[in-house]
């Protein structure tokens, strides 16, 4: 019908009949039909409507006619050039002009270039058509149906218009009527869809100009108040406690450095907005094989005692559920314990697959993990009744876990299961897929995605590097078999709770204008099971939903561990691709599976490491417990970005420890890797500068993600000084001027301020910002604090220490847990730290009423300091007091004993 319109505008000029002439470098454009009339187009460069998928705004003071005012003077224009070419000139309204190219400029030397004026104006309607009468205007049936179906598009679409007014010698007309969504000019639904599949992927959106600029201002006003007040705090010491006034001087500088680290890499926060529909247009084209791009899931467990089959049994049917073509998709699961019982647990997960995944596909379920749909469901009864069958029979295989016998345990064809000794067994590998009577095929016929179990081989006196080494013997096991592009990687507690979480994903891996430089797409975590008020800040709100949309708006989030697709070039250490780079696809490969086994279970023997660059430039990197913040971090210093992905319903949801001592053991880990990180070569203050890929707010973050431990040695003097203060009668703070007085006011104002704009913008509730204050102090003098002694006797003197936790069981059916305490090493301190400040307080308050009332204004200060120490830790000791007989006594006796020994030490 007729050629697509460029990305530039076209200005129209008309020219009256003679006959069209050889014209060097004008476009003419000839309608369709009129054998009188000549166009003659003149092309002016415009700035494409479209970038990255966002939409632009246009200015309406530029409309100088009214539309139907320009209609009604082309009618009057046009009603001398015959009855012959009415229908033209309506199809200029409706169809496209053909495009010729190859004519000269007329000899006359009068074109003019007409201006060109755009517009947002309601919809024009259009007259009432009766197919069958207006034959012959519209020619052919299908033109016919072709004008009733744009008719039909452009009543459902009900979008802005923009009118294009050109104008010469007085002379209006209306050249195209083009769709603002569309950018394709009276073209149609069928026009419309290859436009759709053309148009970005996804695209950012910006944080409106209300709510992030009075943000940032009033961080930079926060930042003129600290440094003010460190002035002050700085030329006037208190002499009669120049110790207690150095102290705190020294622990607010560093909480002033801490802050500034935390708080600028949020200076560009933003959201995105994905295009499902887009990416089906793209590459699931009717009637033709799925474009999608492969994508290999990894799921690791280590030992089947602490994390339960039946949760990692759900995390698998999730996936093989998940709403993506199943010959793009395969799962390996890596089991590091060898345990036969995860290995027949795979099996029955594997058989009911095949009435699961059908089931979720019938009714389009969600979320499509079983146990998570029928405790929220409770329809398809016939279903959960297989389902609490299948439940029975892994339940049964765990009963029969318990207890190891002699000989070891006995595979189904009489020969001993290989991993009988945990630390020293061949690797294994079993492609479930091809298991059962009807192979990898449903109830209904269809095909699965593929399973694939894994063990990678372990041997006596090898450094098998825990999680990080069983990632990476993933990576080259699936480079065997599958090679997929991208990489999925979820803990074994993580279920997809969004079947099109896959597709939310390649929406930025497989957006051409993007997509090429995105090493990761990192998904949020959600957790189930927390109590309501969220006490420990299990949730981690301010981290997802506030931290990590501040990198996103730099460089992208970091790599948190789990819920993550990866590039898989990128985990082979390869830079981002230049324009001009290397375009060669990663070909998968599954169809040589069979022939490639020895060599998959070569790539993951004991010694297929040695003197290779795996751990150190490939894959997960080695050094620290928490990998995945080291493993993003070496990407990003290559140039790659990375990508935050929050769609409406989240996409995978897991579990979270729900009392205080697994929630502190929890921390106590992250932290130790921060630890290891801060001490090693790739630090960031130090690291990372070759190439100058990484940006610098980008760097502040990575250097307070390693440094943020350390704030526990300050933090933990700041809370014994309210203490001190009231049992030795000093303060940290001078008698004050009223003048002087306004800086600290100043500083508390601005501390709230900033905390009630970033809960505005980002949309946490204060309930779950206030926890995040709390556990910060928790965390920080218990977990944290553990954590640098941990990591210095680690990394200086090879030493390694565990802090043992002794399980209590819990009698309470809804969240027992919360306060079922296990005895452990960091329930001391803070425990020490409440019991000083109360006994603080009861003296002070003993002293200012022997004193009289004359004492009672310096007492106010020292209390409301030791009040702001208890407040922070509440929900400790909440938790501590909740139940009776929970705290174990060695605590209380340690902690009494240390609380009695300072208050000898500092009473007055």
């Amino acid at each position: 019908m007729g050629s697509m319109i460029p990305q530039e505008n076209q200005l129209v000029n008309l020219q009256p009949k003679p006959p069209l002439k050889q014209l060097d470098g004008v476009n003419i454009c000839q309608i369709r039909g009129d054998d009188d009339v000549g166009v003659t187009l003149e092309a002016r460069q415009s700035p494409p409507p479209f970038m990255d998928g966002d939409e632009q705004k246009l200015d309406p003071s530029k409309l100088k006619k009214d539309p139907i005012e320009i209609l009604n003077n082309l009618e009057k224009q046009t009603n001398n050039c015959g009855e012959a070419n009415k229908h033209d000139k309506q199809q200029t309204m409706v169809g496209e002009p053909t495009m010729l190219q190859g004519h000269d400029t007329p000899s006359n030397g009068q074109t003019q270039v007409p201006s060109i004026i755009y517009d947002e104006i309601n919809l024009v309607p259009l007259a009432s058509m009766d197919p069958i009468k207006d034959s012959g205007l519209y020619g052919s049936v299908a033109w016919r149906e072709r004008v009733e179906n744009w008719k039909l598009w452009q009543e459902e679409k009900k979008t802005n218009l923009i009118v294009i007014e050109s104008t010469k010698k007085n002379h209006h007309l209306i050249e195209e009527i083009v769709d603002f969504d569309d950018g394709v000019a009276g073209q149609g639904p069928n026009f419309l869809m290859v436009d759709e599949s053309r148009r970005a992927l996804s695209r950012k959106i910006f944080l409106a100009s209300n709510k992030i600029n009075p943000y940032r201002m009033v961080i930079i006003i926060r930042l003129v108040i600290v440094a003010f007040f460190f002035h002050y705090r700085i030329l006037n010491p208190v002499p009669n406690a120049f110790g207690l006034w150095l102290t705190s001087v020294i622990c607010e500088i560093w909480f002033a450095i801490s802050w500034i680290l935390d708080q600028f890499p949020k200076w560009f926060p933003i959201n995105r907005e994905t295009y499902l529909d887009r990416l089906s247009l793209r590459y699931e084209k009717e009637g033709e094989p799925s474009q999608l791009a492969h994508v290999d899931v990894f799921v690791s467990t280590v030992d089947p005692a602490k994390e339960p089959p039946l949760v990692t049994a759900n995390v698998i049917l999730s996936i093989l559920g998940v709403d993506y073509p199943v010959e793009k998709m395969s799962c390996y699961l890596s089991d590091d314990g060898a345990s036969m019982l995860t290995f027949d647990a795979i099996v029955e997960i594997s058989e009911f697959a095949r009435k699961w995944v059908p089931f979720c596909k019938k009714f389009d379920i969600e979320p499509r993990a079983p146990e998570m749909y029928f405790t929220h469901k409770i329809d398809y009864l016939k279903d959960k009744r297989e389902y609490e069958e299948f439940k029975v029979r892994v339940n049964a295989l765990v009963a029969k876990a318990n207890e190891m016998p002699k000989e070891g345990w006995i595979m189904q064809d009489g020969t001993p299961w290989p991993g009988n000794n945990t630390q020293n067994h061949p690797a294994m590998i079993q492609v479930l897929v091809f298991l059962g009577h009807n192979g990898g095929r449903d109830i209904d016929g269809n095909e699965l995605p593929r399973l694939v179990y894994v063990s990678r081989e372990k041997r006596l006196g090898f450094n098998h590097h825990k999680k990080a080494g069983a990632m990476n013997a993933l990576v080259r096991v699936s480079a065997m078999l599958t090679n997929a592009p991208f990489i999925l990687n979820l803990d074994c507690d993580h279920y997809i709770n969004n079947s099109k979480a896959l597709r939310e994903a390649m929406c930025f891996m497989m957006d051409p204008s993007i997509g090429k430089r995105v090493c990761y797409v990192q998904f949020p975590q959600r957790f189930n099971g927390i109590d309501r008020s969220d006490r420990y800040a299990n949730h981690n709100t301010i981290f997802f939903d506030v931290n990590l949309k501040g990198l996103d708006g730099i460089q992208g989030p970091v790599y948190v561990g789990t819920g993550c697709v990866f590039r898989r070039r990128a985990l082979y250490g390869y830079d981002p691709p230049t324009k001009e780079g290397n375009k060669k696809a990663i070909q998968n490969i599954w169809s040589n599976a069979n022939a490639l086994l020895k060599e998959a279970i070569h790539v993951i023997s004991c010694g297929y490491e040695d003197k290779s660059d795996w751990g150190k430039e490939l894959g997960w990197i080695y050094g620290s417990v928490t990998e995945d913040i080291l493993t993003g971090f070496k990407m990003h210093c290559r140039g790659w970005r990375s990508i935050y992905c929050m769609p409406h319903q989240s996409a995978f949801k897991g579990s979270a420890p729900i009392n205080l001592s697994d929630r502190l053991n929890q921390v106590l880990r992250w932290a130790l890797g921060s630890v290891e990180i801060c001490l090693s070569q790739h630090c960031p203050i130090w690291y990372g500068y070759k190439g100058g890929h990484l940006k610098c707010l980008q760097r502040l973050a990575y250097i307070n993600i390693a440094i943020y431990p350390f704030t526990a040695l300050p933090l933990v003097a700041y809370c014994t000084l309210p203490a001190i203060c009231l049992l030795s009668g000093k303060f940290i703070i001078p008698t004050m001027s009223n003048s002087a007085s306004l800086w600290f006011i100043s500083l508390f104002l601005s501390i709230f301020a900033t905390g009630i704009l970033e809960m505005r913008w980002s949309g946490v509730a204060i309930h779950e910002w206030w926890r995040n204050e709390q556990f910060w102090v928790i965390s920080g003098v218990s977990a944290h604090l553990f954590a640098i002694f941990q990591g210095l006797f680690k990394m200086l003197a090879g030493i390694n220490t565990n802090f043992t936790v002794t399980s209590k069981a819990s009698e309470d059916k809804d969240f027992g847990e919360l306060y079922a305490f296990k005895w452990t090493t960091l329930l001391i301190l803070p425990t020490t730290l409440v019991f000083i400040n109360i006994v603080g307080i009861i003296a002070g308050t003993a002293e200012v009423i022997y004193n009289g009332y004359q004492a009672w204004g310096p007492f106010f200060g020292k209390l409301l300091f030791a009040f702001w120490v208890l407040v922070h830790l509440y929900p400790f000791l909440k938790g501590l007091m909740g139940c009776q007989n929970r705290i174990p006594t060695i605590e209380i006796v340690w902690s009494l004993i240390l609380a009695s020994i300072f208050s000898l030490l500092w009473v007055q």
